[in-house]
C-alpha cells in the first residue's frame, strides 16, 4: 500500500452520549492519506460531535480512534494536535483582541522549529493574501469571511497532517463559499488530508473524494462523492433536488 493510500484516520464504533441522549451510535469510518472526506447530514445528526470525539474534546461512551495507526482514543487533545491533527471549529473562534499575526502565531504554539514556522507563515499568507494585508489588524475587526480565513490559516500553522473543518462556509456570501471550497482543494494539494463538515452538501461533495451520510447518530450511507451526488435520496434530502 502506497503512502497516499494508507489509512490516516480510523474511527471504530464511536459512541457518545450527552446525558441521556445517545448522540453517536457506534459509527465507523476511515480516511486515506491525501483524501478529502466529507460528513453530511442534517443539524443534530452527529457531525460536530464526531469531530469533537476524535479530538477528545468530549468524553466517548465507547469505540476507538486511530491516527496513523496510533491509538488516540484517550490521548489529551493537545497531544493529538502535536501528532498532527487540527480542528477548525464551527463559529471561527478567532481571538478578537489579538492581531491577525498574533492569532496565527498561536496556531504554532506547540512547535519549536522556528524556521519552518516562518515558512508556514509565508505559505498561509500566500493561501490567504488578504490576511497578509491585515497582519496588524485586530481579529475582531475582520469581516466574517476574513475571520473564517484566519481560523483556517491558524489551524494550518500547526502543520497538520489531518485538518478537520467544521462548517467553514457557514454564514458566508456565495462568492466567499466558492473561495473557501477552492482553498480547501489547494490545501489538499499541499499534502494535507481533510475531513470536512459543510452545510453546503453539494459544494462539499463536488470537492470530496468520499462521503458519509449521518442521520441521528448513525452512518446510513457512504460512497464515492461523485456517486453520492447522483444518489436520489441524497439529492432529495441534502441537495434540495426534487426531480
Amino acid at each position: 500500500m502506497s503512502e497516499k493510500e494508507a489509512v490516516i484516520l480510523k474511527v471504530e464504533n464511536l459512541s457518545i452520549h450527552y446525558g441521556a441522549i445517545h448522540a453517536l451510535k457506534g459509527i465507523s469510518f476511515e480516511i486515506k492519506s491525501g483524501e478529502i472526506v466529507t460528513l453530511i447530514g442534517a443539524n443534530g445528526a452527529g457531525k460536530t460531535t464526531s469531530l469533537n470525539g476524535i479530538m477528545n474534546v468530549i468524553k466517548k461512551s465507547g469505540g476507538k480512534v486511530f491516527f496513523n495507526n496510533i491509538d488516540i482514543t484517550n490521548i489529551e487533545t493537545h497531544e493529538i494536535v502535536k501528532l498532527g491533527v487540527a480542528l477548525v471549529p464551527e463559529g471561527r473562534h478567532v481571538f478578537p483582541n489579538l492581531t491577525v499575526l498574533e492569532n496565527l502565531k498561536l496556531g504554532s504554539y506547540s512547535r519549536k522549529d522556528k524556521e519552518k514556522i516562518k515558512e508556514d507563515l509565508d505559505w498561509v499568507l500566500k493561501l490567504f493574501p488578504r490576511l497578509g494585508e491585515r497582519l496588524k489588524q485586530l481579529g475582531g475587526t475582520l469581516s466574517g469571511g476574513e475571520q473564517q480565513m484566519l481560523a483556517v490559516a491558524r489551524g494550518l500553522m500547526c502543520r497538520p497532517k489531518l485538518l478537520m473543518l467544521d462548517e467553514p462556509s457557514l454564514g458566508l456570501a456565495p462568492l466567499l463559499v466558492k473561495e473557501v471550497l477552492e482553498t480547501i482543494m489547494k490545501i489538499r494539494q499541499e499534502g494535507v488530508t481533510i475531513l470536512l463538515i459543510e452545510q453546503n452538501a453539494f459544494g462539499a461533495l463536488k470537492i470530496a473524494d468520499y462521503g458519509y451520510v449521518l442521520e441521528t447518530g448513525k452512518i446510513v450511507l457512504k460512497g464515492y462523492a461523485n456517486e453520492l451526488l447522483v444518489n436520489d435520496d441524497v439529492r432529495k434530502t441534502y441537495l434540495g433536488v426534487t426531480t
